[in-house]
């Protein structure tokens, strides 16, 4: 054999090997445990396993999805995760900090692939590029993010003066409100936090935030405000209290305004992940993600709603305005 034919038959062998490394076990039904606080799956659900099917791991047919994690809170998640763990699933998908730790908590074999806030400042993973044992996922940049959003409100609602944050203790740290607290400062606003740990909390903090005098609220990324989205875009409605959102989407689906990378397409990144795990990866070799692209979508539609008139030059800047 020449030289050229062997180098171009190794060539060939290259390119085609991965996928035959990378190709699911034949007759294997793979299982994939998931830990969620809500009781049921979220829509966001159904778009991680459609990215999973176009990866070839289909529900029903070689994938089961272990449910005995979902509805698990506060006391319940470390009894949810053992529960999960003595199923023996191929891997946990679970986004949000307290429900990663609870698994990190439980294992420290079984892949776990996460969504959180920063993994690096919460401890999920010590490493973007090569993170250590076996955790992986994606870092939201959130603290970065929370505090873009609350200079957006104020550019958004001329003359605001005292902005409310609805804020979960369980993930938002001290310093973090502190940080946010310091920049509303040096733009000649007050900024009061509002805490909510748990969906029954939710109204009654933005109850206080309207009563306070609050002129408009900065919800921060957290997974307890994300699951309960429409529950906080209804009460602010009511309220007639502008508000700005971690996810462009929630602008869409009625929200004032939305700021940042879209959750459809994070829980697709987050199914190609998975793919990877379940074919054999190790989650050390999986880098941890970031969101690259950020996107401004302003409702004007709310905004005559709730009788708040957005700047035009605000305005122009978005990348999308529903009307």
């Amino acid at each position: 054999m020449k030289r050229r034919e062997f180098i171009t038959l190794l060539g060939g062998a290259a390119l085609a090997s991965p996928l035959a490394v990378r190709a699911q076990a034949p007759g294997r039904v793979y299982r994939v445990g998931y830990i969620v606080t809500t009781p049921h799956r979220p829509p966001t659900f159904a778009i991680f396993l459609d990215e999973l099917r176009l990866a070839g791991f289909i529900e029903g047919q070689n994938l089961t999805v272990l449910e005995c994690g979902f509805g698990a809170i506060g006391n319940e998640l470390a009894a949810a995760a053992t529960a999960l763990v003595d199923a023996s699933p191929d891997a946990i998908f679970t986004p949000g900090f307290a429900t990663a730790k609870a698994a990190q908590a439980a294992t420290k074999t079984i892949p776990i692939l996460t969504m959180s806030e920063d993994l690096l400042a919460e401890g999920l993973a010590s490493s973007l590029a090569r993170p250590d044992h076996n955790t992986t996922g994606i870092s939201l940049l959130s603290p970065d993010l929370d505090g873009k959003r609350g200079e957006l409100l104020l550019e958004a609602i001329p003359g605001l003066r005292h902005v409310a944050v609805l804020a979960d203790p369980n993930v938002d740290t001290s310093a973090h409100l502190q940080a946010l607290t310091d920049s509303a400062k040096a733009r000649g606003a007050s900024l009061s936090v509002f805490p909510a740990r748990t969906p029954e909390e939710i109204v009654p903090a933005l109850d206080a935030a309207k009563s306070s005098g609050a002129g408009a609220v900065n919800v921060l990324a957290t997974q307890l405000f994300f699951f309960n989205r429409q529950l906080v875009i209804q009460r602010t409605s009511e309220l007639r209290l502008p508000a700005i959102y971690q996810w462009p989407d929630l602008a869409e689906q009625g929200g004032l305004i939305g700021y940042g990378p879209r959750f459809t397409e994070l829980f697709r990144l987050l199914g190609r992940q998975l793919a990877k795990i379940l074919r054999g990866t190790s989650p050390a070799d999986i880098p941890v993600e970031q969101p690259c692209k950020f996107e401004l979508v302003v409702n004007l539609k709310t905004a005559r709603e709730i009788g708040v008139e957005i700047p035009a030059n605000f305005v122009l800047r978005a990348d999308k305005v529903i009307e």
